[in-house]
């Protein structure tokens, strides 16, 4: 599925409305270019799994926590990781094959880890159609 983002509202909107159909289990792996608008997705998936703290990129952290919603939403900035094992030593697969709900910023550096059924969103720009113009695509 491809949709497209005209400002950072859309891409926030459509986080949102990813966030709001999230299951327990689900795995999403999210790249794209820096400022792109990840986080932004990342804050409206938030909002729409009912969490009101505010969204922070843990890219020092890797992993950012947030428990108040409907369901848990671990929150991974992979940017750092410069081998897919050092996620280990986080207890990444505990996360991953919980009951929350994973979100990782960077996803494809540790694609070799990641469980069969994670979802895919690509976030591209495309100047040609504006500065705030971004492909968000799904898969």
């Amino acid at each position: 599925m491809v949709f497209e983002s005209n400002c950072e509202k859309d891409t926030y909107k459509l986080g949102f409305e990813v966030g709001e159909a999230a299951e327990p289990g689900d795995v999403f792996c999210l790249d794209g270019d820096l400022g792109v608008g990840k986080t932004v997705f990342t804050a409206g998936f938030a909002k729409g799994l009912e969490i009101e703290t505010p969204i922070c990129s843990p890219t020092f952290t890797i992993l950012q926590t947030y428990d108040e919603g409907r369901l848990t939403l671990y929150h991974f900035d992979v940017y750092r990781i410069e081998d897919p094992d050092e996620m280990e030593e986080i207890g990444f697969d505990e996360f991953a094959f919980g009951d929350g709900v994973c979100i990782i910023e960077w996803g494809k550096q540790i694609e070799d880890i990641l469980p069969e059924n994670t979802k895919y969103i690509t976030i591209e720009k495309d100047l040609d159609k504006g500065f705030d113009y971004r492909k968000i695509t799904i898969v």
